[in-house]
């Protein structure tokens, strides 16, 4: 594990950096990353087990790997920074979107980095259903699984090392993790992708840091600490 000091350019914090394995062994304490396992190991198992790979298993894999950072770009602005809606008596906030304001709020808290327990397993069974009806083989829904518990895997751990004192190191990953610090530190409204920074490119949300002023509701998605009292 590194003891090395750095500080924080966004928030001007003097930390510890963490070395890889100790951010590995955290990571794993926490329920998300344990029930996407549940998830990835018995379908990946099987999946070897029944063998016969195709052309359109590849087409299915490689088809999500592709579409995986366009859907987080959708998801983020759409669901996760879903305001509350009222529909007469009723208020329409769900559980992701109130976390995910949480997580703008403390984004150093580990325990808002992840998906909310309950979410990962609806999502889970869901996913499930999907591979059991939608194809009609065993294969391709056994692709299916493999391909989605990955990225999402893959999704937990990027999201949760970004949001750690861990050091980037190789070009790619300071890159991902510039980006969606800038989303956390900068400015709310832009930089919503964080496995990759083609889908803000292409969909023109990544401008130049500084052209863009500091949100004041960056930390407040709902803006309810600026609001007037009395």
């Amino acid at each position: 594990m590194s003891t090395d000091v750095l500080t924080d350019r966004d928030t001007g914090e003097r930390r510890r950096s963490l070395g890889l394995d100790a951010a590995a062994r955290e990571f794993w304490r926490w329920p998300s990353p344990r029930i996407i396992a549940l998830l990835l190991v018995p379908s990946l198992a099987a999946r070897v087990a029944i063998g016969g790979w195709s052309a359109g298993n590849t087409v299915l894999a490689a088809s999500m790997v592709l579409a995986q950072p366009f859907v987080e770009w959708v998801v983020h602005i759409v669901l996760l920074h879903m305001r509350p809606r009222h529909v007469g008596r009723f208020t329409l906030d769900p559980l992701f979107a109130r976390k995910h304001r949480e997580h703008h709020a403390d984004p150093r808290e580990t325990r808002l980095v992840f998906l909310p327990t309950i979410v990962v397993a609806q999502l889970a069974v869901v996913a499930v259903l999907v591979a059991w009806l939608a194809f009609d083989s065993t294969s391709l829904g056994l692709t299916f699984l493999v391909t989605i518990s990955a990225i999402g895997m893959a999704y937990e751990w990027l999201h949760y090392l970004i949001h750690t004192d861990y050091r980037p190191k190789s070009a790619l990953y300071r890159a991902l993790w510039r980006h969606h610090r800038l989303h956390h530190f900068k400015n709310e409204n832009y930089w919503f992708a964080f496995s990759s920074t083609v889908p803000d490119v292409i969909l023109r949300t990544t401008p130049d840091p500084s052209n863009v002023e500091t949100s004041p509701t960056v930390r407040d998605l709902l803006g309810r600490d600026r609001l007037p009292t009395g």
